[in-house]
């Protein structure tokens, strides 16, 4: 793992913490024990293949565990949710180790088609109480089980706009209380190489603010209501919107296998890029194509899209 550089005058880790980081050299901090056996950056030229362009912005009716459609190393990122396996009408009663090898067939196909330094976006969500499960701590270590790199994770609070869960247990009681879930988690890796290069030259379209704002690692915005959208388990334009501008250049790829009612595509339009989603469901990808459609006529497209007579 390479450490960061110190700039001239910059900030450097010390025993009682820094208070400013600018320039900053973490060198004594990675060079530390607590890094030894930890996987780290691997050495790999960039590599950047084109999607054919019959496949870029098109929905494929099919599962995302082969992705034949995309080449190797042709796309920038992924940003998906995947299905929770729990009683959903669009999934399976698998078992948790069923479902686990199930998204590990689908995370391996993901790292094949990014690029390298290619993010991987998961939005997701813990279930149940009895006991808890911590799919964002499986589906972590899935992803570095195959040799993913872990860049941070996003807390997405809902806040008020969740479902107004009354299952506290034991009320004003110790016997048995329950916490309500008011948030999610978004779970970020990137592929072999923490940077990404841009050899193309290609826009940042992020500004200022929105970069302040999004590095953040807490975002709070309400979530999108399923009967509104068609979908039982929609996320909001904005969760898939953010991880754009924050991790693809203007004109790039966005990957989303589990593209449900289209909102990382409508994302991935609002800000410049082309989509490529995947959903077994047809009637979910005649609402996505439907949802697009009605957007690519109502937005001021930057010129990169057009509406089509279909995306199939």
């Amino acid at each position: 793992m390479r450490p960061n550089r110190r700039r001239k005058n910059g900030t450097k880790t010390s025993s009682f913490g820094c208070p400013g980081r600018v320039g900053h050299d973490s060198t004594p901090f990675y060079s530390s024990r607590l890094y030894e056996g930890l996987r780290g950056e691997r050495t790999t030229a960039y590599t950047e293949d084109p999607v054919p362009p019959e496949c870029l912005d098109k929905i494929f009716c099919k599962t995302s565990e082969a992705m034949q459609e995309l080449p190797d190393c042709s796309v920038h990122l992924m940003v998906t949710s995947p299905p929770y396996n729990v009683g959903k009408d669009y999934d399976q009663d698998l078992s948790l180790d069923e479902y686990r090898e199930f998204l590990k067939r689908v995370w391996k196909e993901v790292k094949r088609v990014l690029v390298p330094g290619g993010r991987a976006c998961i939005n997701i969500a813990n279930l149940g109480r009895k006991p808890y499960i911590p799919l964002h701590a499986f589906i972590i270590q899935d992803m570095l089980s195959f040799g993913f790199l872990m860049r941070g994770e996003v807390i997405w609070n809902k806040a008020g706009s969740g479902s107004p869960s009354t299952a506290w247990g034991s009320w004003l009681s110790a016997k048995n209380p329950t916490l309500r879930d008011v948030h999610e988690y978004i779970l970020i890796f990137s592929k072999d190489v923490f940077a990404r290069s841009n050899p193309h030259r290609r826009e940042s379209t992020i500004t200022r603010e929105d970069f302040l704002e999004f590095t953040k690692s807490v975002w709070t915005f309400p979530a999108e209501a399923a009967t509104k959208i068609g979908h039982p388990a929609p996320f909001p334009v904005e969760l898939p919107y953010r991880l754009i501008q924050l991790y693809t250049f203007k004109g790039e790829v966005v990957l989303d296998p589990f593209i449900g009612s289209g909102q990382t595509a409508i994302a991935a339009i609002k800000a410049g890029r082309h989509y490529v989603g995947y959903e077994i469901d047809n009637n979910y990808v005649k609402l996505a194509e439907r949802r697009i459609k009605e957007f690519l006529i109502t937005f001021k497209s930057p010129g990169l899209f057009k509406p089509k007579q279909s995306l199939q």
